[in-house]
């Protein structure tokens, strides 16, 4: 089922709204954070701390009412090992390359991608509403997508313990549940 385009699921933790007017193609802008953004950036994505978000960008006019954007996102996170349940620190440093375009366009892409033959094909842009794009979301998902989903200390090391290999059945299995029905 397609979702409406102006209906959002939740609404962004952070806005950077650009003017198309205010384009200035031959100058970098940076986008820092607020605490009270910092600070929902990290409930949602389960942070233990960030610090030193930036986001340096350039943007441009393309053809066809196209706006491309290019710069780098860097922050210092902190995360929780999935092992140990400790602190790990790590650096984000990493380029970006975004494409907006009219969100007619991407209504059109839309119908495009409900077409089973098109699945997969589709490198989905950002959206121009009105006569603004607006940066935060491009920035929060660059940087949930930058995360690493398995975070783990260089020397945790998780030690399965499987009941056959120790010789020991525990009692409370499937199987001895049902070996026990079956010899009733």
């Amino acid at each position: 089922m397609a979702q409406d385009l102006n209906e959002d699921l939740q609404t962004p933790p952070m806005t950077r709204k650009v003017r198309l007017g205010d384009i200035d193609s031959a100058k970098d802008k940076t986008i820092e954070i607020s605490e009270e953004e910092r600070d929902t950036i990290m409930a949602l994505l389960d942070l233990k701390d960030l610090g030193g978000l930036r986001f340096v960008y350039r943007v441009r006019q393309g053809t066809r009412k196209k706006v491309l954007l290019t710069g780098r996102l860097q922050a210092d996170v902190v995360q929780t090992c999935v092992v140990t349940l400790e602190p790990v620190p790590a650096r984000i440093d990493v380029p970006v390359e975004a494409e907006f375009v009219p969100i007619e366009k991407i209504a059109a892409l839309q119908k495009r991608a409900e077409n089973p033959s098109q699945a997969g094909e589709i490198d989905w842009p950002e959206a121009i509403e009105g006569d603004e794009i607006d940066l935060g979301p491009l920035v929060y998902e660059t940087l949930a997508t930058s995360l690493d989903p398995y975070p783990k200390k260089a020397e945790a090391d998780f030690k399965w313990s499987d009941s056959e290999q120790s010789g020991e059945t525990p009692k409370n299995n499937p199987f001895s549940v049902l070996k026990g029905l079956k010899s009733s």
